[in-house]
C-alpha cells in the first residue's frame, strides 16, 4: 500500500473515533433531557423509580461505542503497515 493510502486508512479511523464520541455524549444527553422532562410530572414518578430502559439513548451509546472500537482497529491497522512498510 502506499503511505497515502495508509493515512487514509488512519484518517478514517480517527473520523470514526470522533463520531462514537459524539454519539456516546449525544447519547447521554438524550437521557438526561428525557429524565428531566419526566421528574416534572407527579403522574410517573413511580414509572421513574423502576428506572425502565428507553432504547434510544442506549442505541446511540452502543453505537458510540461500536465506532470507537472500529475507529481504533483502523488508526492501528494503518499505523501498523506505516510503520511496518
Amino acid at each position: 500500500m502506499a503511505d497515502t493510502d495508509l493515512y487514509i486508512v488512519m484518517g478514517l479511523g480517527g473520523l470514526f473515533i470522533l463520531i462514537g464520541v459524539g454519539s456516546l455524549l449525544w447519547g447521554r444527553s438524550e437521557k438526561e433531557d428525557y429524565y428531566k422532562g419526566i421528574s416534572s410530572r407527579s403522574d410517573v414518578r413511580e414509572y421513574m423509580q423502576q428506572t425502565p430502559e428507553i432504547p434510544e439513548p442506549i442505541g446511540l451509546k452502543i453505537g458510540g461505542v461500536i465506532s470507537i472500537i472500529v475507529g481504533l482497529v483502523m488508526f492501528f491497522i494503518g499505523g501498523g503497515f506505516l510503520l511496518w512498510a
